[in-house]
């Protein structure tokens, strides 16, 4: 039987439409921004705790607009699944993601350049393909 983790992540946008994928500590593959819902937490409420504390942003969920849930194996332990709670924030001009807590690394790309780096089965398979319509819309 399959372990399933509730996550909720972002894509999130800058200025220059540029999309924020971030690498935790000891792994190697990049993803979204977000993490694990506690207990009795609200997917959103979760992002929003993970985006403070991972990378210093404080979001209005006023500006989150929730995408669906997508599921798909964990990137960083085996066996798992991940149900994740996918939304759309685009940064407002002055935010700076600043990497904190597990984050080992972040990257602004390019939606094309995204497919250059390694990335979590998450990223590559569902949510590049849906930001990628959304964004040619």
């Amino acid at each position: 039987m399959t372990t399933t983790l509730h996550i909720a992540a972002a894509v999130l946008l800058n200025e220059q439409q540029q999309l924020l994928l971030v690498r935790k500590r000891g792994t190697s593959a990049f993803m979204q921004p977000g993490g694990k819902i506690d207990p009795g937490e609200q997917p959103l409420d979760a992002l929003i705790r993970e985006l403070h504390e991972e990378l210093g942003l404080v979001i209005d969920p006023g500006d989150a607009t929730f995408l669906g849930n997508y599921q798909a194996p964990a990137a960083n332990e085996p066996g798992f699944m991940v149900d994740c709670a996918l939304y759309w924030i685009e940064l407002k001009p002055g935010d700076q993601a600043i990497t904190a807590a597990e984050i080992e690394e972040a990257q602004w790309v390019s939606i094309a350049g995204a497919c250059e780096l390694e990335l979590a089965p998450l990223t590559r398979e569902l949510v590049l393909p849906l930001v990628k319509c959304l964004h040619s819309n």
